[in-house]
């Protein structure tokens, strides 16, 4: 296998179309093709943190186009390609080069080929709005169980206590949402948690949403900072808040600014499981007009 390059990824900036050259062709599961590209405005999900579900969209070559119908991460290692599910380390793990695979079905353009890469307008817009409703709705959630810490725990970006950051389990981006899960047992009780703040779980939910309101519609400037232009680089989202700014580590899509959210709103819901209790938080989000 001839050694590949880094994937320049341009969906950080907000990219849906790019000019690029095929550097490599990969035969996958289904009869389906994996085509790597030089540079891409396609977003890949994650394999090792999912949230964010992979851009679709079209390569159009000189004998037409290609449906891309999942965009995957793929890592090299001693001259392997190894994609998706099956890559066995977490992006930026040294002595691998991480690249995006363009799912294809029918017969991939060859090494060389030169390619305009679309990716799906409506679905993309869909993601990146969850995706900022995601990070605004965890840090309301954060500030509405500040007080019910009984120890020190370490803060988030807006300086509260992270309940986010240490009791997640899953989240999911939906189109203009999202769905958190999260786990409440010993190991958060031991950080200094009291369980007893989510017996009115409606009051936690209107303290949430009454700071998302305080929010929407704000002209706070909304962004993704990056240390170098490849898939593995650094990404931090950025958000200016009415309280000041606040950075996430971050390599999904967003909006722009607040001022583009007409409104967002957080429901929570609480089951007992074996050794404690499941926190859901579903999260949707309009748009402004």
């Amino acid at each position: 296998m001839t050694p590949l390059a880094a994937t320049v990824v341009t969906y950080p900036d907000g990219a849906l179309t790019g000019s690029s050259v095929v550097t490599h062709v990969a035969t996958l599961a289904g009869g389906r093709a994996g085509v790597v590209l030089e540079s891409t405005p396609f977003h890949p999900v994650d394999t090792a943190w999912p949230d964010q579900p992979a851009d679709t969209g079209i390569l159009r070559t000189p004998d037409g186009e290609l449906r891309v119908v999942d965009t995957v991460t793929g890592g090299v290692h001693d001259g392997d390609l190894v994609v998706g599910a099956d890559l066995p380390v977490r992006m930026g793990t040294e002595g691998w080069t991480f690249v995006v695979v363009h799912v294809v079905d029918g017969p991939a353009p060859a090494p060389g080929t030169d390619v305009q890469a679309e990716v799906d307008a409506d679905v993309r817009a869909a993601l990146s709005a969850g995706h900022t409703a995601c990070h605004l709705a965890s840090l309301a959630l954060d500030a509405a169980l500040a007080d019910a810490w009984k120890k020190d725990a370490p803060t988030d970006a807006a300086g509260h206590p992270a309940f986010d950051m240490l009791a997640i389990q899953t989240s999911r981006i939906t189109a203009y949402g999202s769905t958190d899960v999260y786990r409440i047992g010993k190991s958060l009780r031991r950080k200094g948690f009291d369980p007893a703040a989510l017996d009115d779980l409606r009051a936690v939910e209107e303290r949430a949403n009454a700071t998302l309101a305080g929010w929407a519609g704000t002209p706070g400037a909304i962004g993704i900072h990056r240390e170098d232009r490849t898939l593995a680089g650094r990404r931090t989202w950025r958000c200016e808040l009415p309280e000041g700014a606040v950075e996430l580590p971050c390599g999904g899509t967003h909006l722009t600014s607040l001022a583009e959210v007409e409104a967002i709103t957080a429901a929570l819901a609480s089951v007992e499981v074996p050794g404690g209790v499941e926190l859901t938080m579903t999260t949707g989000i309009r748009l402004a007009r």
